[in-house]
């Protein structure tokens, strides 16, 4: 059996094994209460929205629909280079191409677990002169090994369990993004 093959058992095995931590209804709840937030804050200030990929995409094609005001939408694609505990050097794939000196910025990821990364896309949103720059998230995770002490979201749809979570935009191996639920790998 190739590794493709392998990978893909594993992924549905861990799929039939795994613990449902939030069910579809429960996530679209929380994709309205992120909107109607996001909306009262943002409704006026013509934001430069970005998803960050991959994981970013879901929550995007999930919340965009429900903002009911003007934006402009774009993505990024960056990782932090090697295993690096601090810093904001990035890895990027796809550097944001619009002017941002002066524009209000929404960067949209699917989760915020250590943060360092989503902290490093922030601070160099703000560099490239960007007024205002929010975050928002599907799922924060609980657990206190964040970027600095407290980090958070400016908006968070879910609190979760620090598991290994999968689904709403979080994969399994690649697997899984589609998922409509919040899911924790079994025993982890």
């Amino acid at each position: 059996m190739s590794a493709k093959n392998e990978d893909i058992l594993d992924a549905q095995r861990a799929m039939d094994e795994a613990d449902c931590l939030v069910d579809g209804p429960a996530v679209e709840r929380a994709l309205e209460n992120l909107a109607g937030e996001i909306t009262t804050r943002l409704k006026d200030s013509n934001p430069l929205v970005f998803a960050v990929m991959n994981g970013g995409l879901v929550l995007a094609g999930r919340l965009l629909p429900k903002l009911p005001f003007m934006l402009e939408v774009a993505y990024l694609h960056a990782s932090r280079y090697g295993h690096a505990l601090n810093g904001n050097l990035l890895d990027w794939r796809v550097r944001p191409t619009q002017d941002l000196r002066g524009r209000t910025v929404l960067v949209l990821d699917d989760i915020l677990d250590e943060g360092w990364t989503l902290r490093a896309i922030l601070e160099h949103l703000k560099a490239e002169g960007a007024t205002e720059v929010y975050s928002a998230v599907l799922v924060h995770k609980d657990h206190n090994r964040k970027a600095y002490p407290g980090m958070r979201a400016d908006f968070t749809g879910l609190d979760v369990a620090d598991r290994f979570l999968f689904g709403c935009g979080m994969d399994y191996k690649g697997y899984w993004r589609n998922a409509p639920g919040i899911y924790a790998l079994r025993g982890h």
